[in-house]
């Protein structure tokens, strides 16, 4: 007979999931409503207005994707991009280059600006890439989760706009953890995700469009590829005095992220910040004085999202199996081309404590001797 669910506890300190806490697990026990119940679309309108505070923007069509975060990412793509149409995008790991292929498959014409993995796309590349081109779209992550890599991005919205493009940013990881300024910045489409430092289950993708992506997606010649993701419709169920039936929303998931907005306007976003930003300074000194080496550049480093370089003669699925096994604690390996050759070790929302830095600097001091 198969058994109740009793998972153990973990410390995920990995690239997401992030831990929960215990009111967003009690808001998801929260009693069952429609999906058009006069209460859960105020639920769900507090969401969206906590999600606009948080993305620090004014857009009125900011809510969340009834998913993760990769379809906050195919959402902007395929309600923005048509056939024939041109995308630049920045290239400088695993999801740049999913955004890459995405907007293939749109059958946009896709020109890529690539940067070696573990640093920086360089604005003068982006800058050289618009004057061989008309683009539609201009495409980057903030927070590039394969590689630690914090992206700078006011100077490339700035050359993509000149460009007479859209302006497009993946805040998968940065939402919640390091400054983000939608408005200010000319971000044009956005997208993220629940479950890292938001510190909700994943199932949800917080999106924003400006009023100029909005324009875009009002003057298609052609039908939007997706009928699930489609703003056309969405928007419909978002907005409006009465709202028209477009997919059964996963309610739970709204109270959880419902829950897990509020604890962030509780804490203050400007004070989350901060946390993230002094935890990783703690962490960074603790792994250094273990002899570990960061991949990043001190000025491009992801507060949220640790990568260092495996010590030689460690092996990297053994150390991890170990931590998990022995420790409760969930570390990340490297994807892509960093695959065995770094950990990526996540301070994210729930799991952004001193007590989980010193968890994990205590048991890494037992393995690596």
């Amino acid at each position: 007979m198969i058994k109740e669910l009793n998972p153990k506890a973990r410390f995920l300190m990995g690239p997401g999931p992030s831990d929960v806490h215990s009111r967003v697990y009690k808001a998801m026990s929260t009693p069952m409503l429609g999906h058009l119940d006069p209460q859960f679309i105020q639920i769900m309108d507090e969401v969206m207005e906590m999600t606009r505070s948080v993305y620090q923007t004014k857009n009125e069509i900011t809510s969340v994707i009834s998913a993760t975060g990769t379809s906050g990412m195919e959402t902007c793509l395929v309600n923005l991009l048509e056939p024939g149409d041109t995308a630049v995008v920045c290239v400088s790991g695993v999801f740049s280059g999913r955004i890459a292929d995405i907007a293939g498959r749109c059958g946009a014409t896709v020109v890529r600006v690539d940067a070696p993995w573990g640093t920086s796309v360089d604005p003068a590349q982006v800058k050289d890439a618009l004057k061989n081109c008309k683009p539609k779209l201009v495409a980057m992550v903030h927070a590039e989760t394969s590689t630690g890599v914090l992206q700078p991005l006011e100077e490339i919205g700035r050359l993509a706009h000149e460009a007479g493009a859209l302006f497009m940013v993946d805040a998968v990881t940065s939402l919640g953890g390091t400054v983000l300024k939608v408005d200010d910045w000319g971000i044009d489409a956005i997208y993220s995700c629940t479950q890292k430092c938001l510190s909700a289950p994943p199932g949800l993708s917080p999106v924003s469009f400006s009023s100029k992506a909005l324009e875009v997606m009002d003057s298609r010649k052609t039908k939007i590829q997706s009928f699930y993701l489609d703003l056309t419709l969405l928007r419909k169920y978002w907005t409006g005095a009465k709202r028209a039936y477009h997919h059964t929303a996963p309610i739970s998931m709204f109270y959880a992220a419902h829950e897990a907005l509020r604890m962030v306007h509780e804490e203050g976003l400007e004070a989350r910040i901060k946390r993230h930003k002094q935890n990783h300074e703690i962490l960074r000194d603790g792994l250094e004085s273990l002899g570990f080496e960061f991949l990043v550049a001190p000025q491009f480093r992801i507060p949220m999202l640790n990568a260092v370089k495996i010590p030689a003669g460690y092996d990297d699925v053994a150390v991890r199996t170990r931590l998990l096994n022995e420790y409760n604690i969930e570390i990340g390996a490297g994807l892509g081309d960093f695959a065995g050759k770094i950990w990526r070790i996540g301070l994210m929302g729930e799991s952004c404590t001193i007590n989980h830095i010193n968890l994990l600097l205590s048991a890494l001091k037992q393995i690596i001797k």
